[in-house]
């Protein structure tokens, strides 16, 4: 018979094998963080080894890709590691970098809102319309053309049976006019003598002044008609009806010139009307414009209204920002406000405002037509932003825009040290499309020299080498 001492024996060690693999099985179930502090309780100093191991003293990154050692450079209140890259003359280039020292001077703080050019209304826009009813026999413009006020547009056929009639009745008053005036000359002639009774020649002197008087009405009647002057003096020296007209361009003294500078410089943009075309008295003709002076009509949000008021009432500049194909945007600057609307827009809650926009006349394309074809730089329809200044800040350290890069929340400047940039987290207290104004919080200061351009370019080669997927279009990192 077996020992008992050695049959408990047996069975502990069986307890314990099992006891040690189910307990191996959980901790092999169990999540990676749980097994590593495990491990770091059981083994300290060899995992901090490990860790110890695997740090990496941080580089310096070249914007092709090569990797330096981080060199030295002032301290301007980062006190963690600082991160640089370097810059050979072709990426300089390439990114078009620009270097210039930090600034202080007067902000003056701006609401943007958006606009869009337009006409000013009565100014920019003449109608030209039929004054005859009759058929159009010529077009002597198109579109896009240059015209000068008096130039001829149309020749109209005269159909209009009232027009006609009109001037059968004028000739006939001009030729019993001219036979009165003929034998009031003879009696005047012949009462020398005594021998005729003056009560005749007074008569033929009351049918001349009737006459006269009918004449005068039958010409203003052909002028509301849409005749002018010389056409009615023609149809009176030439003695003949007239079959056709011609409709001209507004004479200058017809138009307004408001504050535009130099002679009208009209443009044909619409023709409503072609050759054999039959038109009514009072139907468009054309559409002629002048745009040597717009309007930008301006948006703002309701709790602006009083801050754009004030300006207004003050003059105070305004700029216009243009966007052009680079994405860059054209500034025109010392513009002024002319008028605020009476009321606010109920349903969006916003208030309208209008800018005057000088015109600018670009040179045309060589050729004999050249001079005939206009090209304005400003059109109406154009997108524009406009920047009013609604209050001064003294004494600000102002950037460009383009100093200042983006990562999430963060911003940061270059700072030039050598051929070398460093990455300075800095603090922006406000920020328009064009400047940045910097918080004097120590982290830079006036006379550092930093990149003014292509900060967010340089933001982008430091997040490629360090392996961290950036977004080009936000500047966040993923």
């Amino acid at each position: 018979m077996l020992d008992r001492r050695w049959v408990g024996f047996v069975a502990g060690v069986f307890i314990s094998l099992l006891s040690v693999v189910i307990l191996f099985g959980f901790f092999l179930v169990l999540p990676s963080r749980f097994r590593t502090t495990i491990v770091a309780s059981l083994f300290p100093y060899d995992l901090k080894l490990e860790i110890a191991q695997k740090t990496r003293p941080q580089t310096t990154h070249d914007i092709h890709g090569d990797v330096h050692p981080k060199s030295g450079g002032h301290d301007h209140g980062d006190h963690g590691d600082k991160v640089e890259v370097f810059l050979s003359s072709q990426a300089r280039n390439g990114i078009g970098l620009r270097e210039g020292a930090v600034s202080v001077k007067s902000y003056s703080r701006p609401v943007i809102v958006p606009g869009i050019i337009v006409e000013k209304p009565g100014r920019s826009q003449y109608t030209v319309i039929a004054p005859i009813t009759g058929y159009v026999t010529q077009v002597y413009q198109t579109p896009g053309r240059s015209v000068s006020p008096g130039d001829p547009l149309f020749e109209l056929r005269l159909t209009h049976e009232e027009l006609v009639q009109l001037q059968v009745d004028l000739l006939a008053t001009s030729e019993a006019l001219d036979v009165v005036q003929r034998e009031l000359r003879r009696l005047e002639s012949i009462n020398t003598e005594g021998l005729i009774a003056k009560k005749r020649i007074l008569d033929q002197q009351y049918e001349l002044q009737k006459l006269e008087g009918r004449q005068l009405a039958q010409r203003q009647a052909l002028l509301l008609h849409g005749l002018s002057g010389s056409q009615v003096k023609t149809i009176q020296e030439s003695r003949t009806l007239l079959g056709t007209v011609i409709v001209r361009a507004p004479y200058e003294d017809e138009l307004v010139i408001d504050d535009a500078q130099g002679q009208p410089i009209l443009l044909l943009q619409q023709l409503d009307v072609e050759r054999g075309q039959y038109v009514e008295t009072g139907v468009t003709l054309a559409v002629l414009v002048d745009h040597r002076t717009l309007l930008i009509d301006a948006e703002a949000f309701e709790k602006d209204a009083i801050e754009i008021s004030e300006a207004a009432s003050e003059g105070r500049p305004v700029v216009a920002m243009l966007e052009t194909a680079s994405g860059e945007s054209r500034d025109i600057p010392g513009l002024t406000i002319d008028y605020l609307a009476s009321e606010v827009d109920a349903e969006a809650r916003t208030l309208h405002f209008f800018v005057s926009l000088p015109n600018e006349k670009l040179s045309g394309l060589p050729g004999e037509l050249s001079s005939e074809i206009l090209n304005w730089r400003y059109r109406p329809g154009q997108r524009v932003r406009l920047r009013v200044p609604i209050e001064e800040w003294p004494d600000r350290m102002v950037v460009p825009a383009t100093a200042v890069a983006e990562d999430g929340v963060e911003h940061y400047v270059f700072i030039a040290d050598g051929d070398h940039f460093h990455q300075q987290a800095v603090e922006v207290e406000f920020r328009d499309p064009k400047c940045v104004v910097l918080a004097n919080d120590g982290s830079i200061h006036p006379g550092d020299i930093i990149a003014l351009t292509a900060a967010q370019q340089l933001q982008f080669a430091l997040k490629s080498q360090s392996g961290t997927t950036v977004d080009h279009h936000s500047g966040h990192t993923h």
